[in-house]
């Protein structure tokens, strides 16, 4: 808030009220100053060039920011069923997406007939007066929750909050003479030397993350369910790095020294380079010295401020100040950020007062000096300006993604985009939440900054990649994911009847022969000593690695066309933790194993002899790698494809001597040396997912073998 304000700007609401009528109106008026305070950033621009001349080129110009938040709100009203038509289909068109920045030298210009602003302008009214007839009018039953209608509504106003700050950001970015002074985006005027920053204790502990899902108020996909991290104790710098702390870094060749950066930083150092910058963003070198550009205007430099820089910057002034202590300094990880969070005994921000911190535009329309608000025995945890950490965003277990706006987080689950925590001056609504999480790509800039930790333990983070090969998506779900037409699980199935084969023989160690992704070698896993997994695909045996090393696997899942389900799987879900440690993988071909695969109780070959190059080669060996009395259990649907193994390689499936020869009378054949058959064959179905509406549904055969000499 400003000098000139009386009022705060709202907190992002409850949603759990019992009155349906109190809840409109609070909805109404959140609504209400969000669209407004929005619309009051754009009273910056001085003239109309600065509408329509990019501020940086990977950005659009502003003009499409100023009508994307009112579009936004028409797409997730009709997705909701709030509304049932468009009010301007051309400019929603326009409008929709913005652009995600993947590259930082992707200079491509593209040509869009933009509107004029009052156009825009006109459009915007027309998208307030419809939002505030729903509010006013749309049957309301409360509470207000993840798949209630009217979230939203409040999806649309927390999004508009958002490019309230990254709007900002582009302003920012924008030439000097396109923006002009106001009253309401007035700067801190303070500024002075800067303390000298030091180093304190942060014990260690446990420490949650997370939002859960009955929480009262709006989270964003990637913040629910929860996660707890033990957290070993580190010490932090009790301030923000400021400028002055920063500047040592520059003045001593920092961004010219390439032991500072690591691959990635150095790419964009370098393009930096090129362009003659050698500083942060928002530094501006003048005849008297450093000057800061802040929103509006260019003041002399606030050594005193915290420094803003992109992630790739944060790390290699990390590795400078390593060098020149002696010690591991490094950005914090979130789990740290947390539990400095906790320690400080910080708690999201008061509905009917200023936040004691730099933060939802409680103050000014810039940073302020680093030692202005303590929080515990630091400053700055929370506001001044975001905090990058180590960490790349990802899922927590159970993540799921919301069905009107599925592309929020999913798209930064690539280990590219570092989390930024604690919010900026600017940061409001749900940004200014302990549980909030945002990620930008590491050469991205926003209000941010850092602090630095020294810690002995590795800034490790969870998985954050989903598996997006479609054929090993589809073998991933076969293995792990729903059951279809209620055709239970087929790796389970077969590993269920090998084990009630067993009987009373000795069960020390199993080979799964085509594995794929491994369920079944987990599933034998409950009754074996020991289970090795072997499969002629390395992606589909890394898929098992993961599995058996983190205990879950992330893929996207074909639904339609392009469209995609994201999908978590897990060992614990499936209660198959506890044999992790049972169970290894290994590329192999059957035709060719290697000596040490032998000395087996049991081998599985499910869905593998009519994929093979030489099947009768692997069953005339196969009983060297069994022990005497132990069981093979071979599965096939009886599927012979020349493209997978030569015609005259067949084991069955054609005329012989002028009558049909099947594949059984093949094994029986071939296996009769060694083996003899237990039981029946029976048929188990399977069922394949390859789209939401098409499915492979098939029968194999499945026959046990005892190893007789």
């Amino acid at each position: 808030m400003n000098a000139h304000q009386d009022t705060l700007f709202p907190r992002t609401p409850r949603l759990d009220t019992t009155d349906p009528d109190a809840l409109r109106a609070t909805l109404r008026d959140y609504f209400h100053a969000t669209f407004s305070r929005y619309e009051q950033l754009f009273e910056v621009l001085a003239c109309e060039e600065a509408w329509y001349r990019k501020p940086i080129a990977l950005r659009h110009p502003l003009i499409f920011y100023f009508g994307h938040t009112a579009t936004f709100f028409v797409n997730k009203l009709l997705l909701a069923g709030l509304i049932s038509e468009r009010l301007d289909p051309r400019l929603e068109s326009m409008f929709a997406v913005g652009v995600d920045e993947m590259s930082w030298d992707d200079l491509n210009e593209a040509n869009y007939d933009w509107p004029t602003v009052q156009t825009v302008r006109d459009y915007r009214n027309r998208v307030r007066g419809m939002v505030d007839r729903v509010i006013r009018e749309a049957p309301l039953t409360t509470p207000i929750h993840w798949s209630h209608p009217w979230w939203s509504i409040v999806m649309g106003i927390e999004h508009e909050r958002i490019h309230l700050e990254t709007s900002s950001v582009l302003i920012r970015q924008s030439r000097l003479d396109f923006v002009r002074t106001h009253p309401a985006w007035a700067p801190c005027r303070d500024s002075a030397e800067a303390p000298a920053n030091s180093l304190l204790p942060v014990s260690g502990g446990r420490t949650v993350l997370g939002r859960l899902r009955d929480d009262p108020i709006y989270g964003w996909d990637n913040e629910y369910e929860t996660r707890e991290a033990e957290v070993t104790g580190f010490e932090a710098s009790r301030l923000l790095v400021s400028n002055r702390e920063y500047l040592a870094f520059v003045d001593d060749g920092g961004y010219r020294n390439d032991a500072w950066w690591d691959d990635e930083g150095r790419g964009w150092r370098d393009f930096r380079l090129q362009a003659g910058i050698d500083h942060p963003e928002f530094w501006v070198r003048a005849a008297d010295g450093w000057h800061l550009r802040v929103m509006l205007e260019e003041v002399p430099m606030p050594w005193n401020w915290p420094v803003e820089t992109n992630c790739h910057e944060a790390r290699a002034f990390c590795r400078w100040k390593s060098a020149q202590t002696g010690r591991p300094v490094r950005l914090p990880t979130e789990d740290e950020w947390y539990r400095l969070y906790d320690v400080a005994g910080l708690q999201d921000i008061a509905d009917d007062a200023k936040a004691h911190a730099n933060l939802h535009l409680d103050h000014w329309a810039s940073s302020c000096p680093v030692d202005r608000h303590a929080h515990g025995d630091f400053f700055d945890v929370v506001g001044n300006v975001w905090q990058w950490t180590e960490t790349p965003i990802y899922p927590f277990a159970g993540f799921e993604v919301h069905p009107i706006y599925d592309d929020f987080s999913t798209p930064t689950f690539d280990a590219r985009h570092n989390l930024i925590k604690g919010g900026s001056w600017i940061s409001c609504g749900n940004e200014a939440t302990r549980a909030s999480r945002y990620a930008f790509r590491r050469h991205f800039f926003q209000h941010a900054g850092f602090r630095y930790v020294i810690s002995d333990a590795p800034a490790t983070a969870p998985n954050v990649y989903y598996e997006s090969d479609r054929q090993l998506s589809e073998y991933a779900e076969f293995h792990y994911g729903d059951e279809y037409f209620g055709v239970p699980n087929f790796p389970k199935a077969l590993a269920d009847i090998a084990i009630e084969a067993m009987g009373g023989r000795p069960a020390r160690r199993a080979l799964d022969l085509g594995c794929a992704t491994g369920r079944a070698s987990f599933e034998l896993a409950r009754h074996f000593d020991h289970v090795t997994g072997v499969d002629f695909s390395a992606r589909f045996i890394n898929a098992g690695v993961h599995l058996a090393e983190q205990g879950e696997f992330r893929y996207t899942l074909a639904d339609e066309g392009e469209l995609v389900s994201y999908k978590t799987r897990r060992l614990s879900d499936l209660g198959l933790s506890a044999v992790r440690d049972k169970v290894d993988f290994m590329q192999g071909d059957a035709c060719n194993l290697k000596a040490v695969l032998t000395g087996y109780d049991l081998i599985l070959a499910a869905n593998l002899i009519d994929r093979l190059y030489e099947p009768a080669a692997f069953l005339k060996a196969v009983h060297e790698r069994l022990n005497v009395g132990g069981l093979l259990m071979i599965s096939s649907p009886y599927t012979w494809l020349e493209e997978h193994t030569k015609r005259e390689e067949w084991l069955g499936g054609y005329k012989k001597d002028g009558e049909s020869w099947t594949t059984l009378d093949g094994l029986k054949a071939v296996l009769g040396t060694h083996f003899r058959m237990l039981g029946a064959p029976r048929d188990v179905p399977f069922v394949i997912r390859e789209t939401r509406r098409k499915f492979q549904h098939t029968l194999a055969e499945v026959t046990l073998w005892e190893r007789v000499r």
